[in-house]
């Protein structure tokens, strides 16, 4: 199984500072995104690199039980219902089944053993490895 990190967002209780922070500290700009009246905004990065990674700023929201604290990863994988299998072979748990993003892809939240928040994200169309 091949995963690399693809995704990552950082959520906050009050999004337009949050928001305003990072725009200061990385000099990022933002586009909204998400569905309507949603408080979420990709990052605009500089991919010259040759790196490709999609960031995000987001409203602060509950996975089931366990609320989203701190950065939230998630990693391309081939396949999601794969990672689902191991995730509950291994001890972790799932926090929010398989959800389908149109035109993105398939998308899990879990809990390793230890209740860090992993997303795997099975796409449609991958972004370049990192």
């Amino acid at each position: 199984m091949s995963a690399y990190p693809a995704h990552v967002a950082f959520n906050f209780d009050d999004y337009d500072r949050g928001r305003a922070f990072y725009a200061a500290v990385f000099d990022w700009t933002f586009d909204d995104w998400g569905p309507p009246g949603s408080l979420f905004s990709k990052v605009n990065l500089d991919h010259s690199s040759g790196r490709t990674m999609i960031a995000a700023v987001q409203q602060r929201r509950q996975l089931l039980e366990v609320p989203t604290n701190g950065p939230e990863v998630t990693f391309a994988v081939d396949d999601v219902d794969e990672v689902v299998r191991r995730v509950e072979a291994n001890g972790g748990r799932i926090l929010l089944p398989t959800a389908t993003i149109p035109s993105v892809g398939d998308l899990v939240f879990f809990a390793d053993p230890f209740d860090n928040i992993v997303g795997a994200m099975q796409f449609v169309d991958p972004p370049e490895g990192v």
